[in-house]
């Protein structure tokens, strides 16, 4: 059983085909980055793997569940227990502080306060951000609103990672961190990472890298 199997994914929007035939197998522990020319579809292929969007054909499977028909209560719910999602853009609540912002994802699930305290303090103390845990969005630098970003995808010990352009707005020495701080808790938590990324060099340092072309996925290869 894989955290995250496709089988045949098939996607299109009217005519327009955007994937086709997609197969892929994520094994836990292991970081895999998917690259690929804007338009091509990379963005949907990780909304399908999060179950924020359905195929025209084919089978999603979560840790074996076969999430493509679920209703939107039941995906929801397993979405918050599952799955971590990380975007380029941060999308932290401007009103939440950033201990807030981590904890959101536990309280959505109904866990205590206390113990969503805890936790997410633990997360911000790890990333270096113990002293700006009551400081709202508005006062934090893009590497940090990206760790904030990064624990709250945390919280709730997530099988799964997605990560939409991670670090696609951050300067090279907090990409770099943000990178860093991403493989080193897939390998050391045995946790899942997908991510979509232009940087091939953040490519590189993945345990697999695919390509995306022609609506169709496959290894990516060094140009001899």
């Amino acid at each position: 059983m894989y955290p995250i199997e496709l089988r045949k994914i098939t996607k299109s929007f009217g005519e327009l085909l955007i994937l086709n035939g997609i197969d892929l197998r994520l094994n836990p522990g292991q970081s895999s980055a998917i690259i690929g020319k804007s338009g091509t579809g990379k963005t949907t292929l990780l909304q399908l793997c999060g179950g924020l969007d359905v195929p025209t054909s084919g089978t999603v499977l979560l840790n074996g569940t076969d999430i493509s028909g679920l209703g939107d209560s039941r995906m929801s719910v397993l979405r918050n227990r599952t799955i971590g999602f990380i975007f380029q853009s941060n999308m932290l609540l401007e009103d939440f502080t950033a201990l807030e912002n981590v904890m959101a994802p536990a309280m959505i699930g109904g866990k205590r306060k206390s113990d969503c305290m805890e936790r997410a303090e633990e997360l911000l103390l790890r990333m270096g951000l113990k002293d700006r845990c009551g400081h709202f969005p508005g006062k934090l630098s893009g590497g940090e609103k990206q760790r904030v970003a990064i624990c709250r995808a945390l919280m709730n010990k997530p099988d799964v990672i997605l990560a939409d352009e991670p670090t696609g707005s951050l300067d090279e020495e907090n990409a770099r961190e943000v990178e860093d701080m991403l493989l080193s808790i897939t390998a050391l938590e045995n946790r899942t990472l997908l991510l979509v990324t232009h940087n091939i060099d953040f490519a590189r340092r993945c345990n697999n890298i695919y390509m995306l072309k022609n609506h169709v996925l496959t290894p990516y290869e060094e140009d001899r």
